[in-house]
């Protein structure tokens, strides 16, 4: 940048600030968050330390002068710590209740509303009342005993005791029972108020040393340090959200009134809601209410409060459906869209990608950020050289926000999106009904790298050592072009390469053909079907048993499917119909790849409903649902005349237990459940 350049940007960002600052001090107006706005200011002050020559009295500037450790044992939770979808608006979570009102109809659902505390998750162990184990949440699977520096922690009980009478007598005497011989669970967040990081912080200035970023990171980096007398001068607390352990109770408003009896420390904010508006005007309130809290939020979450109904709802992925975390706006910041490029995807979907000039939004430097399709790039009004907002959507995935046009210098071009593929040089289309531009070529260089890379993913064959890298190698070298081509590789091929030595090309061809033999469910999604994904692969691999069975389905078998609509099954249908698809299939099978059927689908458990109540040892909840679903079973959150199986785990729950009796559904041991869908 030159200096009559820095000049020119100067001026326009005093003028901005000064306008957005008028918008909120004057007229109590908002056009773009406080985070961007100061960004702007951060941006103004670079520059004017770099060209102090430009500064002048009225610039906003002068309002005001002036690696992970190791020596932690891993902890296996028996209850996965699983994480919540979030939501930014109203009508994303009034999306989510119609959502799950079509996966119950005609069901009442009661919520629970709870401040979203920026902290630290962790879970606390009791043993016969006593304090036995703290635990980060790690991967979800695995996390870190970190028990010794959360007995710092004053707010954590190192004995349960029951401080008040519960209203129901039956979960008293449960409480008691268990506090004097059995296992407590209790998940919660540490964290740090926001007076306490800001005394912190003092004496570190004091002392010359840096400065901690945020009091969830200085949470967060105490309870990982190995020394406790470090987490002990540290002021942390501890709030409980959730209870692991079946007292009999229903309702996770239940869960929070345990944790009081029990001395736990909970949102005082709560409450039970009898519908989303409810929810709706508590998340308004603590919006209103965010800057006077003692510690930090960054929204609200949303349960729904009846645990069987919650149970009944499951989990995609790594999160429940029966949970939102309703978040206020994302983290946000300002930077220069230097470029807007073409991303091409395995279906020849067209995604363009802003460039960005490097910047830190939420702790992380953000360079790229998708711009979605033509439409979006026409709604932003973007041009190559801009000024942006870029947002972190979940606190995640990078975002165009809005364009600041006021800081526009005239040299600013104009997107258009190519007639032709910028690979293969295909003329685009867009398909009616779309907003996707697409290649339609699938001999494009692009789309078939997009499709390797699907193939050999963990999902897929999980050829161990074949990764981007690998195969753009392979591809450059013209090893390979499909992916029946990986596997006629041999050593010799590899060797001549680049990271090749003879022991590294003997691994790879060993890890090709161990990959060979493949689960037909991940043989389905290997193929990178449109539309198709991983649970949709189990669905198909259940219902038709084999590939060949597969490749002969109608449209009509495809749409009878749960969960398989008009759209999904054409596009299934489409894909078997296409002779080079047939051939892919073909040239796999005469490879040596071996696709081994579905383990026992529908003989033993079809029809079978399972309901599982206590803690498995050998398998979470959700794997054991997956499983009787694969072997053609069905599993239920509740105990009823139609249930074949109640499986019985650590802690059950005593409602199933009697329930179960009084229907005269068969108990199993979880021993017993492992032999039947062995």
């Amino acid at each position: 940048m030159t200096k009559d350049e820095a000049n020119k940007r100067i001026e326009k960002l005093k003028k901005v600030i000064s306008y957005h600052r008028y918008l909120y001090h004057v007229l109590n107006r908002q056009e773009i968050s406080d985070a961007a706005l100061d960004s702007l200011k951060h941006e103004l002050y670079q520059l004017e330390q770099e060209y102090p020559e430009f500064i002048t009295p009225d610039s906003p500037t002068q309002r005001v002068a002036g690696e992970p450790l190791e020596g932690f044992k891993k902890v296996r939770h028996q209850v996965p710590m699983l994480s919540m979808e979030d939501v930014f608006s109203e009508k994303e979570l009034l999306d989510w209740e119609d959502y799950l009102k079509r996966l119950a109809p005609s069901t009442k659902i009661e919520y629970f509303a709870e401040l979203k505390i920026d902290g630290f998750a962790i879970t606390l162990i009791y043993e016969n009342s006593l304090f036995q184990c703290g635990a980060t949440r790690g991967d979800g699977k695995v996390g870190e005993d970190v028990t010794q520096n959360l007995k710092t922690i004053e707010s954590i009980p190192l004995k349960l005791h029951i401080h008040h009478e519960f209203p129901s007598k039956a979960i008293e005497k449960k409480i008691k029972d268990l506090i004097e011989k059995g296992r407590v669970e209790v998940r919660g967040e540490v964290y740090m108020d926001k007076k306490d990081f800001e005394k912190v912080n003092e004496e570190r200035k004091k002392k010359g040393e840096p400065l901690y970023a945020n009091p969830r990171n200085l949470a967060a980096g105490s309870i990982r340090q190995l020394d406790p007398k470090l987490a002990a001068s540290r002021p942390l607390k501890f709030l409980a959200y959730d209870l692991i352990t079946e007292f009999g109770q229903t309702k996770h408003s239940e869960e929070h009134q345990i944790l009081k009896t029990l001395g736990f420390k909970t949102d005082s904010y709560a409450k039970i809601c009898q519908n989303l508006e409810e929810a709706i005007e508590l998340w308004r309130k603590v919006a209103q209410e965010r800057a006077t809290l003692p510690h930090l939020i960054d929204g609200i979450v949303v349960i729904v409060n009846d645990n069987d109904l919650f149970d009944k709802f499951g989990v995609v992925g790594k999160a429940p459906r029966g949970v939102r975390a309703f978040k206020f706006s994302p983290k946000q910041a300002t930077t220069i869209l230097e470029d807007i490029k073409l991303q091409i995807g395995r279906t020849g979907a067209i995604t363009p990608v802003a460039v960005l000039k490097p910047v830190e939004v939420g702790g992380v430097t953000i360079s790229r950020a998708t711009l979605h399709n033509e439409d979006e790039i026409k709604r932003l009004g973007v041009k190559i050289g801009d000024t942006v907002i870029i947002g972190r959507a979940g606190d995640v995935i990078p975002d165009v926000i809005k364009v600041l046009p006021k800081l526009r210098t005239g040299k600013e071009k104009k997107f258009q999106m190519p007639e032709t593929c910028p690979v293969c040089g295909r003329k685009l289309v867009r398909p009616k009904g779309e907003i996707v531009w697409r290649c339609p070529n699938q001999d494009c260089m692009a789309r078939r790298r997009e499709s390797l890379y699907h193939f050999t993913s963990k999902k897929a064959f999980d050829i161990e050592g074949l990764g981007p890298k690998i195969l753009d190698q392979l591809m450059d070298e013209n090893l390979i072009s499909q992916t029946s081509d990986i596997f006629e590789l041999k050593e010799g091929d590899l060797l001549p390469l680049d990271r090749f030595a003879e022991k590294s090309a003997e691994n790879l061809i060993n890890a090709i053909q161990n990959s060979k033999k493949i689960l037909l469910t991940r043989f389905i999604f290997a193929l990178g079907i449109r539309q198709v994904g991983e649970e949709t692969a189990i669905d198909l691999a259940r219902q038709f048993g084999s590939i060949d069975k597969l490749k002969k389905a109608s449209k009509p078998e495809l749409e009878a499917i749960p969960d398989i609509g008009g759209v999904v099954a054409e596009s299934i249908y489409n894909w078997f119909r296409e002779e080079r698809n047939q051939k892919l299939i073909a040239d796999l099978i005469k490879n040596g790849v071996e696709i081994l059927p579905p383990e026992k689908v529908g003989k033993n458990l079809a029809g079978k409903k399972f309901v599982i109540t206590g803690t498995l040892s050998a398998l979470s909840r959700s794997e054991a649902e997956r499983k009787i679903r694969l072997l053609g079973g069905q599993p239920a959150s509740s105990v009823s005349k139609q249930t074949d199986y109640l499986v019985i785990g650590e802690e059950p729950g005593l409602k199933k237990l009697e329930e179960a009796k009084k229907l005269g559904v068969r108990t199993i041991s979880e021993k017993e459940f492992l032999e039947i869908i062995k």
